[in-house]
């Protein structure tokens, strides 16, 4: 029975080649809609009780939906952006986009340890599409989002469990202009991101070369600033597309998270003066596609500035809605600076709760040009902590999810020759998903040893190195015995004088 009959097009976007083509304005396609009435386990007929088993079983065997990794509950979710992350009242907030006969909604969980969840009911619904969230004048957590078909909008919530939202009756926010106007026709109304400074209420609007919207109030009158970029920086056009824009103060700068959605997301760092932004730094946060996408991040109560993104299936958008789940979230980042005012990213501290069965490998030779099982450490949920010591090596590393003949394996590994943290998942699987190399710019300094933190879940990879970079892959390995751990070394031997893995408990429901 196929749950996923209907297909529905927003903008102009459409499938072709197996790919997601996107309109002028980003628009994507809702793919594979449920039919609210199907019923897996009884040919059609309503029984929700058995409809819910029956799907929760179908999620629970599939041997790619990831246990750790925030995953979409049921159905589709193209796009499958965060958005509106709050930390409110003791509790994270998250709220993510699904699709179903309404059009675009926000479905909402919320944790007080950022990886046990508990979903909310539907609140913010029917022509949703990409914002986030702050506090307003009258301390109310408040959604800056785009309507889908209106323009960019706001909504107010009226508990504190935030179950309960009101559209403000003013909406939408985009400023009304003239022929004439210096602002008219110059500025696009999309993936909007709304803050309060002073008593003064601004929004950033997503699309190339981004403006500045002001208020006094959030049902007053909204009036172009201008241009939201005071300047650009080497490599990278003052038009480049910023949407899903995500603007804070962190440490003594002000970054500005966004994606393009021809380079993926990628973040600057500069000065907010005058109402403008002034960027001096840029980078990129995916590489070799987009497979990192749409972050949102928010400040919690330890003064932690914590970020999420989309992770896209593989291959295209496709293939996961034979499954009946798309959308999956990376793990949660804290963002800080350094003494050099350069980006740090680790995992929070939470996740150490989800470990368990712990192992360790005293100091560990690693011989130049050979594999090294680590018989002792196996498995598709699981946390690696490594330290690597190979000074002369032109590759050092970590093998995951290698089957014993080596038919499947995940490579993971700093390349001297090139300056940058890889991630090759070329013979990943022996049926479907991304044949790439993934490569972050990244330099070990003089006996500086390789720090690596490795997370397996099921379907994805992340690994941060030396807290200063961070890559994330998808992979879906075929066989069911792709659970090995390599260390490799090539030109010169290594030593790993830390090896610490831990399996990983699910904290998704199923």
């Amino acid at each position: 029975m196929n749950m996923f009959a209907s297909t529905t097009l927003v903008g102009d976007a459409r499938v072709a080649d197996g790919k997601l083509h996107l309109d002028r304005e980003g628009a994507y396609l809702i793919a594979a809609l449920p039919d609210a009435d199907a019923d897996l386990a009884t040919g059609g007929r309503r029984d929700p009780n058995s409809s819910a088993r029956a799907l929760r079983e179908k999620l629970l065997a599939d041997p790619h939906r990831p246990g750790y990794h925030f995953v979409i509950p049921e159905g589709t979710g193209m796009p499958f952006d965060p958005n509106g992350a709050i930390f409110w009242k003791g509790r994270y907030h998250l709220f993510y986009i699904f699709q179903d006969r309404r059009g675009h909604n926000w479905g909402h969980v919320s944790s007080t340890d950022l990886f046990h969840w508990r979903h909310h009911p539907t609140g913010l619904v029917t022509g949703m599409f990409s914002g986030n969230a702050f506090v307003n004048k009258d301390g109310r957590p408040t959604m800056c989002y785009h309507q889908v078909d209106q323009g960019n909008a706001m909504a107010v919530a009226l508990d504190d469990d935030l179950n309960e939202w009101v559209k403000l009756d003013s909406n939408p926010i985009t400023p009304k202009t003239q022929p004439g106007d210096p602002h008219h026709g110059k500025y696009r109304s999309w993936d909007p991101y709304g803050w309060l400074e002073g008593d003064t209420y601004y929004a950033i609007f997503g699309g190339e070369n981004p403006g500045l919207v002001k208020a006094p109030s959030l049902a007053g009158e909204w009036k172009y600033v201008g241009d939201f970029l005071a300047n650009t920086v080497p490599g990278v056009s003052i038009n480049e597309d910023v949407s899903c824009a995500d603007f804070f103060r962190l440490g003594n700068q002000h970054m500005l998270l966004c994606i393009s959605h021809r380079l993926g997301c990628r973040y600057y760092l500069g000065e907010w003066k005058n109402e403008q932004f002034h960027p001096h730094f840029h980078e990129m946060m995916s590489w070799v596609d987009h497979t990192f996408f749409a972050p949102e991040s928010l400040l919690d109560d330890r003064g932690r500035r914590i970020m999420w993104a989309w992770v896209f299936d593989y291959p295209g958008f496709k293939m996961r809605t034979d499954h009946g789940w798309s959308g999956t979230m990376s793990l949660p980042r804290v963002l800080s600076l350094d003494g050099a005012g350069r980006l740090r990213m680790e995992v929070p501290e939470e996740i150490e709760r989800l470990r368990y069965n712990g192992r360790s490998l005293s100091r560990v030779n690693v011989p130049a040009d050979a594999d090294l099982p680590l018989e002792s450490l196996r498995g598709n949920s699981l946390e690696l902590r490594l330290e690597l010591h190979a000074p002369e090596a032109r590759q050092v590393g970590v093998k995951v999810c290698c089957s014993p003949g080596g038919e499947e394996q995940t490579l993971i590994y700093y390349d001297a020759a090139d300056r940058k943290l890889k991630v090759d998942t070329t013979r990943a699987s022996l049926i479907e998903g991304p044949r790439t190399v993934e490569a972050a710019p990244f330099t070990l300094g003089n006996d500086e040893p390789l720090q690596l933190r490795v997370f397996v879940d099921k379907s994805i990879v992340e690994v941060f190195a030396n807290g200063r970079q961070a890559v994330t892959r998808r992979l879906y390995p075929s066989r069911a015995d792709s659970l090995g751990v390599r260390l490799f070394s090539t030109g010169a031997p290594a030593i790993a004088t830390t090896v610490e893995a831990w399996e990983m408990s699910p904290s998704n429901a199923f």
